[in-house]
């Protein structure tokens, strides 16, 4: 709606998990290279954390882009689906053709093609997203697979990645030889004081905008008080604004336009920004 009054390409603050618009903070950059790292150096368990928000599977989606032809992926969404379930989806994302269903099947298919990848010079990235929502059953399993490695090498490297929840679940004495294995541990923080504004011209940047739109500083106090510096807070606090600024046919964005548009989201509830 507001596209064409501020001169952009697209807009700039969706909420989906779309890897061209990763602003890489501090703590993403550093995140992406615990990554990277466990990935090239077959490190097997990597667990990466962070609230509700925080850029978690757009980094991710950044990552995929980042490997090249040699890593073989498969990346589960849906972490709530049974143990066979799963399995059948990792081996089929991977491109796998069991002989048959069942676990054991699924297994020996998927020992015979990480052996392949090895013998290929491959190697092959298993990424499971929500991953704080996996049935302990399911994490048996996933540490089970992570048995699949030669005297020197780890065939498949397993990314947990979740909420703060998969931290607590993975300390559950019921789980200690999974959380032995995992060599690289990462949590995504929020965006800083600093970082905001950068983020929010970066996204601007993105979309085409020729410069126009102006977040003043008291602005970005405001939206860092409502957001506290998650991500996906700020799109919709951001979007709900450039629409509000449309309305009012201005490209300075202010605290009260903030405040008004935080109370839109919340339901026009009574809610004070600073």
């Amino acid at each position: 709606m507001y596209l064409e009054f501020y001169s952009l390409k697209e807009n700039p603050f969706n909420v989906t998990s779309d890897p061209n618009f990763l602003y890489l903070s501090h703590t993403h950059q550093e995140a992406l290279n615990h990554l990277i790292y466990g990935i090239n150096h077959r490190k097997g368990f990597i667990e990466i954390t962070g609230e509700i928000g925080s850029g978690k599977t757009t980094l991710c989606r950044a990552l995929l882009s980042r490997l090249d032809d040699k890593t073989k992926t498969s990346i589960i969404f849906n972490s709530s689906l049974p143990e066979s379930q799963m399995l059948e989806a990792i081996v089929e994302d991977f491109g796998v053709k069991p002989e048959r269903r069942g676990k054991g099947a699924y297994i020996k298919a998927l020992n015979h093609f990480l052996l392949q990848q090895l013998s290929e010079g491959n190697n092959a990235v298993l990424i499971i997203d929500e991953a704080q929502n996996l049935r302990l059953s399911a994490l048996e399993t996933i540490r089970m697979l992570s048995n699949l490695e030669t005297e020197k090498e780890k065939l498949l490297q397993i990314i947990l990645v979740g909420q703060p929840q998969l931290r607590d679940k993975l300390d559950s004495p019921d789980l200690e030889q999974l959380r032995q294995r995992i060599s690289v541990r990462f949590h995504v923080k929020a965006l800083n004081s600093d970082e905001i504004p950068a983020y929010i011209q970066h996204r601007l940047r993105i979309a085409g905008s020729p410069g126009k739109i102006s977040f003043v500083p008291e602005t970005i106090a405001a939206i860092l008080a409502y957001t506290k510096g998650i991500p996906r807070l700020i799109n919709l606090v951001c979007d709900k604004s450039l629409l509000m600024g449309f309305v009012r046919e201005t490209y300075v964005i202010d605290p009260e336009i903030v405040r008004k548009s935080v109370e839109e989201i919340e339901g026009a509830a009574s809610v004070m920004v600073a």
